[in-house]
């Protein structure tokens, strides 16, 4: 049994499979997840776990070089849009439509499901590296 850290086998499984610029997603619970890309479905019931617990677990544990948010979200989530530029201060972010970001989940290693119901509560982390 692991001592400390993500305890869910399939996120690290996940996040120990990545290379230099995969992405996983970490998505709402209403974003429409492509049939053909793994899901790690962790809610639990509406608003749980939280968007950004998920977020902060999987930042213990991952390299992240860049994210992606949908631009809506500077309007429409404006609460989970600040706490996420606090997040990664440090961290390119880049702004896409909505209807992109959709497009952009076909090619994640995986897409994490919460419990989040607030919109655009959606990021996608493209990995980095440790070295």
């Amino acid at each position: 049994m692991k001592k400390q850290g993500l305890l869910n086998k399939e996120l690290n499984t996940v996040i120990a499979s990545l290379g230099h610029t995969d992405t996983i997603v970490i998505a709402d619970c209403g974003l429409p997840i492509p049939s053909d890309v793994p899901r790690i479905d962790l809610s639990l019931v509406k608003g749980e776990p939280p968007f950004l617990r998920v977020v902060d677990a999987i930042l213990d544990e991952m390299v992240v070089e860049s994210i992606t948010l949908a631009e809506e979200i500077k309007e429409q989530n404006k609460t989970i849009h600040t706490k996420l530029k606090d997040r990664f201060a440090e961290t390119p972010i880049t702004y896409v439509p909505h209807d992109e970001f959709k497009q952009m989940m076909d090619s994640a290693k995986a897409v994490i499901r919460t419990g989040e119901a607030t919109p655009y509560a959606n990021v996608i982390l493209h990995a980095g590296v440790n070295f």
